[in-house]
């Protein structure tokens, strides 16, 4: 009995921007008062061209990030690739509280991927990859907490209930 889910960010309207700013940046490099000669281009090592391609291949790198969360009875794994390339497991035996707990991304973490909670609350980490507002929560008995945001909410919840049922693991509320 194991619970799998796996999320990446979404940032398509990131592209949008991107494209809008391209579009200025090379108008301005080729059209402005008859552009750029090539010969000139080639002098500054094509700089115009590497600084509109460079943040789209930036964004499309971080589109490529994928965090796994897997839960069953030994604990919690979890895998946030390229950064972290084999599962971390967190055992029953440290997590004093699981439940699911909601969030504001912005106002409590001040944004998305892996953020520390704001106001200096450096125990407090998060996995944020979505829009939701509702995610897992866990707090280990050092103090520290961890929230990982799902796209299974609903599922979570359900899987939590029946593991705690079967295996009697306390941590879980």
């Amino acid at each position: 009995m194991e619970f799998e889910e796996k999320q990446s960010l979404k940032l398509w309207w990131l592209y949008i921007l991107l494209a809008i700013d391209a579009v200025m940046v090379l108008s301005i490099v080729l059209f402005d008062k008859g552009g750029m000669r090539f010969e000139t281009l080639k002098a500054n090592y094509f700089a115009p061209f590497w600084a509109v391609l460079l943040p789209f291949a930036i964004i499309y790198l971080l589109q490529k990030n994928k965090m796994t969360l897997q839960i069953g009875a030994e604990g919690i794994s979890y895998q946030y690739f390229p950064f972290q390339t084999k599962l971390k497991l967190l055992s029953w035996g440290n997590i004093e509280k699981v439940y699911i707990n909601k969030y504001d991304a912005l106002g409590d973490y001040g944004g998305f991927g892996v953020r520390s909670r704001l106001w200096f609350k450096f125990n407090d980490k998060a996995y944020i990859l979505n829009h939701k507002d509702k995610g897992l929560q866990i707090e280990f008995k050092n103090g520290k907490k961890l929230l990982f945001s799902s796209n299974k909410i609903d599922e979570l919840e359900m899987f939590l209930i029946n593991l705690k049922t079967k295996y009697n693991i306390q941590a879980i509320q």
